[in-house]
């Protein structure tokens, strides 16, 4: 039962919670004698859609009120859910911890037909010791464990399939993050392992008002059929709903899931596509990028603003000879060569912050004149107060710099490149720092990367929020393929002319004939589905924006 579109706070964003909340209980409730479990009430907004659609449904409400049950950690909450319900209901809602509950009493009293919910987006550092223990307990005896990246949500979701009955079902709205972070990968094998068929529904659209967070609706059906089956279906909107609850989009076929903590991102493609993807993680002749290279995060300064000068604070302080090149955004990596000339149109022609102060590991008293003014400056600004500089011996000195090989973008939004570095600049943490294992072979490497297989692999293995933006973490970077037979061929400087056009398409088409077809023995159809799988993956990525 849909009550109206209109958009409200929820959970810390914006949306239609009214209406995800009626779409998720209307598909997961089955019939009126369902016994459900919401593990994270909140203020009542999945407890009201359930009870006005077990009514509905025909249930009267004395059975409603002893086939309904809330837990919320937070009374003020729980007294909402409660205030929520129309007269006449009297839904048992316990208040506090739903682990510490569900270890106590749920699991072994009782299994329930449906959890439905939107459990709370909380990192594991934020989330308190005395819950975090039991949460982890659970994980544990349910065969994962929770590592200092695991958000809260993570446990709710093991936790409330635990609940289930063998033919329960559960519909809740999650972070897209269950695609594709790490920290979720044994989530994926949990969830292929625990039920038979899993829809994931995402949206063309963000859900939350002016925050880039994606989040999806997560359908789970056990069975004790046997096999694991997964679809995605992706929606314009959540009015779009409406029309999944008469359809199911039954048009989209279900893909056999692969038992495995491989990325969920791999399943917005077809099967042929899929198949292609698989066979090649075994090709003989493609190499890793870790084979050749290391990828590292950039400096990190802990307050850029302060130690990273443009050319005039540079001068007005008279610290050149405390100074060496940065790059501090992607952007002014305009080609796969970063030269000099490059580097000078940037920190000189368009005075952009291009200088990296490097102050000598001493006390202050020991430094010139100009370095102790500077600093004192950055200390009547606190600047010395902030987590990254405070745990220095000498705040103002900053550590770990070294000059790469080579650039790799850290964010990306067109597509992934690695940047020869012929300016002997270093860069900050927006952007990561390759080390190529064999100085000889650099050039090769660079423009071995820009290649189709390389491209789809990028989407699968990197990570999107909801903003548009394709991000890698350094051990993604490093396992991504690589086609290196047959590199020798390439000219970087030729690629660099066509990148610096904006010309990717025939950089593609070239390297793609070199690399994939005469080194790789790839078909040219198995060539194009490469190529058509990266620009599937990132015009979705892109169109979340």
């Amino acid at each position: 039962m849909v009550k109206n579109y209109e958009q409200q706070k929820f959970r810390g964003g914006y949306y239609t919670p009214h209406v995800i909340a009626d779409f998720l209980v209307r598909w997961a409730i089955q019939d009126n004698a369902a016994r459900v479990l919401e593990p994270s009430c909140g203020d009542g907004v999945f407890l009201e859609a359930t009870a006005q659609h077990l009514l509905s449904l025909g249930a009267d409400v004395q059975s409603i009120n002893r086939q309904l049950l809330g837990v919320e950690l937070v009374q003020a909450e729980a007294e909402k859910s409660k205030e929520r319900l129309n007269s006449g209901l009297q839904v048992d809602v316990k208040i506090g911890d739903f682990f510490a509950y569900s270890k106590a009493y749920l699991l072994n009293q009782e299994k329930f037909d449906v959890v439905v919910g939107n459990p709370p987006f909380i990192r594991y550092q934020n989330f308190p010791k005395q819950h975090r223990d039991v949460a982890s307990e659970m994980m544990v005896e349910a065969g994962l464990k929770m590592s200092g990246l695991t958000n809260v949500w993570v446990p709710f979701v093991v936790v409330s399939t635990l609940l289930l009955k063998e033919s329960g079902r559960l519909a809740m709205v999650v972070p897209a993050e269950l695609f594709q972070v790490s920290y979720a990968a044994p989530l994926r094998l949990f969830l292929s392992e625990k039920y038979s068929r899993i829809s994931l529904i995402t949206f063309r659209s963000l859900l939350f008002d002016g925050i880039q967070q994606e989040v999806i609706l997560l359908l789970g059906e056990r069975s004790d059929k046997g096999g694991a089956y997964i679809r995605t279906v992706e929606l314009s909107d959540v009015a779009s709903l409406e029309e999944y609850i008469k359809t199911e989009y039954s048009d989209i076929p279900p893909r056999r899931m692969d038992h495995s903590k491989e990325k969920w991102t791999m399943y917005f493609l077809d099967d042929s596509e899929i198949q292609l993807i698989r066979e090649l993680r075994e090709h003989a002749d493609l190499n890793r990028a870790n084979d050749v290279l290391d990828v590292n995060v950039g400096v990190v300064t802990g307050h850029n603003q302060f130690f990273v000068l443009n050319h005039s604070e540079m001068q007005n302080y008279e610290l050149s000879a405390y100074v060496e090149p940065i790059v501090t955004k992607s952007a002014h990596l305009e080609g796969a060569i970063f030269n000099l000339d490059d580097w000078t149109k940037n920190a000189i022609g368009k005075n952009v912050p291009a200088y990296l102060l490097r102050i000598p590991d001493r006390p202050k008293g020991e430094l010139s004149t100009a370095l102790k003014h500077y600093i004192e400056n950055g200390e009547i600004a606190a600047i010395h107060k902030g987590f990254k500089c405070r745990v220095r011996k000498h705040w103002y000195v900053v550590p770990s710099v070294w000059t790469p090989d080579a650039f790799m973008l850290r964010q990306v939004h067109d597509y992934p490149k690695i940047v020869l570095n012929e300016a002997s600049a270093t860069c900050t943490d927006t952007i990561h720092r390759v080390k190529i294992f064999d100085s000889n072979l650099a050039k090769i490497i660079t423009a071995a990367f820009l290649n189709s297989l390389t491209f789809a692999f990028s989407e699968l293995m990197g990570r999107s929020y909801g903003g548009g933006v394709l991000t890698f973490e350094p051990s993604e970077a490093r396992s991504l393929p690589l086609p290196l037979k047959n590199a020798e061929h390439l000219s970087l400087d030729d690629i660099d002319t066509y990148i610096r056009n904006d010309d990717i398409e025939a950089v593609l088409k070239h390297n793609d004939k070199v690399l994939l077809i005469e080194g790789l023995g790839l078909s040219e159809k198995e060539v194009e589905i490469l190529h058509n799988i990266w620009e599937k993956l990132r015009d979705r990525r892109i169109n979340r924006k």
